[in-house]
């Protein structure tokens, strides 16, 4: 008997380093408070609507915008758009999204703003979020505009969205870098002619007080093209880039084409106007487009002359003739 016992005591001692041993290990595992699984990707469909908001938010929300100038606006004095311009994110920050180190660096739209490109990748949506409603700064508080489902959607594309244009736009020149025309031309035929047409002049641009063409668009700014290329234009029903599967350098390819079609371009008025309004039309009407018609609006203008030249002529003589009359009779 007393050697049993003795047996089990030995085999107890044994045992109890063995158990510590196992619980420590098991202490000393890792430990999860969730899900490991990363966030998904956000659907093309939420990157649209963000980006539209990016480029003009209260005409994706159907609104107009805010009364007077966006508070922070103050704080620059080298851009002289006023009013619903001032709040759009893209007039601060460029449609290449680079603000002050960008292609708005200088010209009419500087502003000295900073460059959201730099910035995002640091930051996660939810403090984008916050950040939109003034947790930074108290004059870039947009959530009496915007409910937090909406900022959810412009920080998820801030966040997601945005690409590097450096690698697809020369930044001196304004030609696309690396673009594959044949392939622009070919997805333009498929998808864009049917409304811009073959040569990009059925549908008319007023932007900064010029009358423009896709292929002057293309030329001239073409971060814009590529933005809303990828993703559209706020209140235009028209296939983007982001629901058709084309990747960022199908739209640069695109870009590329566009910019080899034709474009004609109206003298720019001297004052900055709003990215969408529409310029006054010339005195007299449009220029004519032939010989002929330039002949008629001559004699046409000749004839408006001669005939307002009459009517001051009458009226002097009926002045005159007013003035003799009561001289007369004194």
């Amino acid at each position: 008997m007393k050697r049993y016992f003795a047996i089990l005591l030995v085999a107890l001692f044994a045992t109890i380093p063995v158990f510590i041993g196992s619980v420590q290990a098991i202490s000393f595992q890792p430990q999860t408070s969730g899900s490991t699984e990363t966030p998904s990707a956000p659907s093309p469909e939420v990157l649209i609507q963000g980006a539209i908001l990016y480029d003009r938010w209260y005409a994706a929300l159907g609104r107009e915008a805010p009364a007077g100038d966006m508070p922070i606006w103050s704080r620059q004095s080298t851009n002289s758009r006023s009013g619903p311009d001032t709040w759009r994110c893209v007039e601060c920050h460029g449609w290449d999204y680079k603000g002050s180190q960008g292609a708005y660096k200088s010209g009419s739209h500087f502003t000295g703003f900073p460059n959201i490109r730099a910035l995002v990748p640091n930051m996660s949506e939810q403090e984008i979020v916050d950040h939109l409603k003034g947790s930074k700064d108290p004059a870039h508080n947009f959530s009496a505009y915007m409910d937090d489902a909406t900022l959810e959607k412009l920080a998820s594309f801030l966040k997601n969205g945005l690409i590097d244009d450096d690698q697809y736009i020369d930044d001196v020149s304004l030609k696309v870098v690396g673009g594959n025309i044949e392939h622009g031309k070919q997805l333009y035929g498929q998808v864009c002619a049917k409304c811009h047409g073959s040569d990009g002049m059925q549908i008319v641009f007023h932007t900064e007080g010029v009358d423009e063409y896709l292929g002057s668009v293309a030329s001239r700014d073409p971060w814009r093209f590529l933005h809303r290329t990828r993703f559209g234009v706020a209140g235009a029903d028209m296939p983007v880039g982001a629901k058709l599967g084309w990747t960022a350098e199908d739209g640069r390819d695109v870009l590329a084409y566009a910019q080899t079609l034709p474009s004609r371009l109206v003298t720019p008025s001297p004052k900055p106007a709003s990215a969408y309004a529409t310029p006054v039309s010339p005195v007299g009407g449009p220029p004519a487009s032939s010989i002929l018609g330039g002949v008629f609006t001559g004699f046409g203008s000749i004839l408006l002359v001669c005939l307002g030249s009459l009517v001051f002529l009458g009226l002097l003589v009926g002045i005159g003739a007013l003035v003799v009359s009561v001289l007369r009779k004194r």
